[in-house]
């Protein structure tokens, strides 16, 4: 018997890495059929059908088509607020903002034709592109409060707009880094774009 078999640990992280490959398959299937046809032509019985997968296990994985794709980014928020607490107590938050947001540009630049590939079908579906807003939003809940924790003087939390304004403008600084990435089709990293976004506010 396997040394994974005995050991549930290992078992579960086998089952964990499994899941994971089959939600990057059909994540892969619906990202082309989104660029092929658009969202609003693309059915959940299609992506399902292409992925070998019935309807029922499609939304046992899945809450909506537009999930398939965007899941990753709802993973990333409590990876962000993690990335963000690690950051020495006494950096300015929007250092530690920046450095946070490295962990998405570590993501793209690992995969670059399948991300700008990914970058293109969301500007072609404005129904993706809000989904993604809206998912992003999730990001705002969870950075906020860590930013305010680092925020001093005396305006009283309730009245303080620094920490909602500076985690907004972190993720614009992101979005702006991805679609000038996408329209310079990759020719400088994601990374350096990051750089050059958020760089506006630090000098």
């Amino acid at each position: 018997m396997s040394d994974d078999v005995d050991n549930p640990r290992a078992t579960g992280t086998l089952r964990e890495r499994t899941r994971r490959a089959m939600r990057d398959e059909v994540a892969s299937i619906a990202t082309r059929l989104f660029a092929e046809q658009g969202c609003s032509n693309t059915t959940v019985d299609q992506i399902a059908a292409e992925a070998g997968l019935s309807r029922t296990t499609f939304f046992r994985y899945f809450g909506t088509k537009e999930d398939v794709v965007l899941t990753w980014i709802d993973e990333l928020g409590p990876r962000l607020l993690q990335a963000f607490s690690a950051r020495p107590a006494d950096e300015h938050p929007w250092r530690s903002l920046h450095r946070a947001l490295g962990l998405v540009t570590d993501i793209h630049e690992a995969d670059v034709q399948r991300r700008l590939d990914f970058e293109s079908m969301l500007e072609a579906n404005p129904t993706m592109k809000s989904r993604q807003r809206e998912k992003q939003g999730e990001w705002q809940r969870l950075l906020i409060p860590a930013v305010a924790a680092r925020m001093t003087g005396d305006i009283p939390a309730e009245q303080d707009p620094r920490p909602r304004m500076m985690v907004a403008c972190a993720i614009e600084s992101l979005n702006a880094a991805h679609h000038t990435w996408r329209a310079c089709d990759g020719a400088v990293p994601l990374a350096e774009l990051l750089d050059r976004a958020m760089n506006v506010f630090e000098n």
